[in-house]
């Protein structure tokens, strides 16, 4: 019998033990996600459902994995792949609150934390949530099998990808069965995750919830048009022109935010640098700096792009102009937060015209073009 008492949840005619765990955990009406991702994973059809954080979609993946994992049988059967230990830990709490009446457990797996633990845990559950490094440890040393998964998931997957974790997350998925149901969820469809799902996902339905607002009308949006050679010199034109209370300098690779540290550094300017090859100590590390004050500059690749909400982000520089327009919105989507005004500054290079034209459509009249006295 399927419970009465789940509220909007009954159209999804759950198994009872889950929509019991649905009602415990105070699930009133589906989110937009929820409501569009649960048939479709439900009927095991590969899922690409473009998301935000915040939209409940691990409830959109995790009442199907709580209702298709058998607890009676061994092995691993659903495998959760996720960028930061975090958003693993997150994760695994809520697979956990979902699947408890139907004895489903989960075990969470990732870096800077006891191995010994996790490999106890691994032979008593059925579903393993984790970061890919720590996974493919694992299976290397013996002690993770997922050759009889019959579910993967692929968390916020550009943010894997903008970690550098894409030969860690196309390894593991070879070693899961061709069978498998695969859903991957991501704040943007960027061309990485796009050729990710070209090639492991089969037939997939496609859902995109609307992303968080589009235009951001508070933000004052200016580009400038400058040499790639000059870029260091118009990012120190620009911060003495603008004077930022704080800022995020956006650029596309890790040895570009490198660089661009070192240099702010000569000039004793307070700034450090985040990208994906740094540990998740150091990366917690520099955000805290960075929301208490003690870091005015942080130079970031796009793994900072989301999830970082500091309420004091006077400006976003663009050193590299954003791949696309989902990813601009994004970026310049770290200021201006709760109503605050903000600026958004892009430095256009030679080579920037088809990527720029996907910024503009999406700033539309908002985009001013200013001049820097570099080239006065």
């Amino acid at each position: 019998m399927i419970e009465a008492a789940v509220s909007g949840f009954d159209i999804f005619e759950l198994d009872s033990l889950v929509a019991q765990a649905v009602r415990e955990a105070g699930y009133e009406q589906p989110t937009p996600v929820q409501a569009a991702a649960i048939p479709i994973f439900r009927a095991g059809r590969d899922l690409i459902a473009q998301a935000q954080t915040g939209t409940g979609k691990t409830a959109a993946f995790g009442i199907p994995i709580a209702e298709v994992v058998d607890p009676s049988k061994k092995g691993i059967q659903a495998l959760v792949l996720a960028p930061t230990r975090e958003l693993a830990t997150q994760i695994t709490s809520e697979l956990t609150r979902l699947g408890k009446h139907r004895g489903v457990n989960v075990c969470a797996v990732y870096g800077g934390a006891s191995m010994q633990v996790q490999i106890d845990a691994l032979p008593h559950s059925s579903v393993v949530v984790g970061t890919p490094g720590r996974i493919m440890d694992l299976m290397r040393r013996g002690y993770l099998d997922i050759r009889a998964v019959r579910i993967v998931v692929l968390d916020e997957a550009d943010r894997m990808l903008d970690m550098g974790f894409l030969p860690d997350v196309e390894y593991i998925i070879r070693q899961t069965p061709r069978s498998r149901q695969t859903g991957l969820f991501s704040a943007t469809i960027t061309n990485l995750v796009r050729r990710l799902a070209n090639r492991y996902l089969r037939d997939p339905e496609s859902v995109a919830i609307t992303p968080e607002e589009r235009t951001v009308s508070t933000v004052r949006q200016i580009a400038y048009e400058v040499a790639e050679r000059d870029k260091t010199s118009a990012l120190l034109e620009v911060l003495e022109r603008e004077e930022p209370q704080s800022a995020i300098i956006f650029c596309h690779m890790q040895v570009t935010v490198d660089r661009v540290t070192m240099r702010m550094q000569r000039r004793g300017l307070p700034v450090r640098a985040i990208h994906g090859s740094l540990s998740q100590t150091e990366r917690e590390a520099t955000i805290a700096g960075f929301r208490d004050g003690k870091v005015r500059y942080l130079v970031a690749t796009n793994l900072a792009a989301r999830g970082l909400d500091i309420l004091h982000v006077s400006h976003i520089i663009n050193y590299d102009v954003a791949e696309d327009g989902e990813t601009y919105i994004h970026r310049i989507g770290r200021t201006a937060r709760m109503g605050r005004e903000g600026t958004a500054i892009s430095f256009v290079a030679e080579w920037d015209a088809e990527a720029f034209e996907a910024v503009k459509k999406v700033a539309g009249d908002n985009l001013e073009m200013g001049r820097l006295d570099l080239y006065s």
